[in-house]
């Protein structure tokens, strides 16, 4: 199993901080990611456009489409092998803010090489107006150890399978019982399956996860996934799911101190809009 630092952090415990999320712009200069998945930052990073061949954009005035240039090309390559394959657009759900930093309702996605899609497709091409106000579809419940019959569809599959594959993905993170689904169907060739990983909270969306960029010396790298495909004892461990029962009179969560590079980054000039 992951080490919770990778993901994971008390439920609700994560919140923005105010100086991360005012900023409306990344910085100027070549790329740079520092820190970790879950306490890091990003200079240099690009924006995702709205939308492309193959996806479009969720909720875009929540300003989360920036990310590392190697996340941005693979979520357009991604949108084009989907509708390559045949699938309607794919939605685009938080990437990362302008500069990384803490981001509400998420213990990741703090260094610009994270980013959601939801699992669901059967919408065309919208809108941007018409995208705030998407809801997601939900696989299953969030400790529920089935999948209803049907719930989980080829598609949706096949969308993971094709997320799993791009070259630059290291994990993919999604509900334990979507992954024994994927585990229990006939696949060709099943290297894939062990990119994506168990973990709660991912019942209506996959969580996408590239690696460390050359050029980034302060990036926090993640230990290799495991080896196999991952369908053995560890993804069994998960069950039966239970939720967690809150502490009584616990300390609230405490998120470590940013590293002091990203000091520099939170101040640095800005690039100009549209550029």
């Amino acid at each position: 199993m992951l080490a919770p630092l990778l993901l994971a952090a008390p439920a609700g415990a994560v919140e923005e901080d105010p100086a991360w999320s005012r900023v409306r712009l990344g910085t100027q200069g070549a790329p740079q990611v520092i820190g970790s998945y879950s306490n890091g930052c990003i200079a240099g990073a690009v924006q995702l456009p709205p939308e492309g061949p193959g996806y479009q954009i969720i909720r875009l005035s929540r300003n989360r489409n920036w990310g590392h240039p190697n996340l941005v090309a693979t979520l357009a390559d991604l949108g084009r092998r989907a509708q390559a394959a045949g699938l309607p657009p794919i939605l685009i759900a938080d990437m990362g803010q302008p500069r990384g930093g803490p981001i509400t309702d998420h213990a990741a996605h703090e260094n610009g090489l994270d980013a959601d899609i939801w699992l669901r497709l059967d919408l065309p091409m919208l809108a941007r107006d018409q995208r705030e106000t998407l809801k997601p579809e939900y696989i299953t419940g969030p400790w529920t150890d089935y999948i209803p019959r049907g719930a989980l569809s080829p598609q949706q599959a096949q969308l993971i399978r094709l997320a799993a594959t791009e070259p630059r993905v290291e994990r993919i993170f999604i509900h334990p019982a979507i992954k024994r689904e994927l585990c229990a169907m006939n696949w060709d060739d099943r290297s894939w399956l062990h990119v994506v990983r168990p973990w709660t909270g991912h019942n209506e969306h996959l969580h996408i996860r590239i690696g460390c960029p050359s050029g980034s010396p302060l990036c926090r790298e993640q230990d290799p996934a495991p080896a196999g495909d991952g369908c053995g004892a560890d993804l069994m461990s998960w069950f039966p799911m239970r939720a967690p029962v809150p502490k009584k009179g616990g300390r609230p969560y405490v998120p470590p101190p940013m590293p002091a590079a990203c000091m520099a980054v939170l101040n640095a000039p800005a690039v100009t809009a549209g550029q």
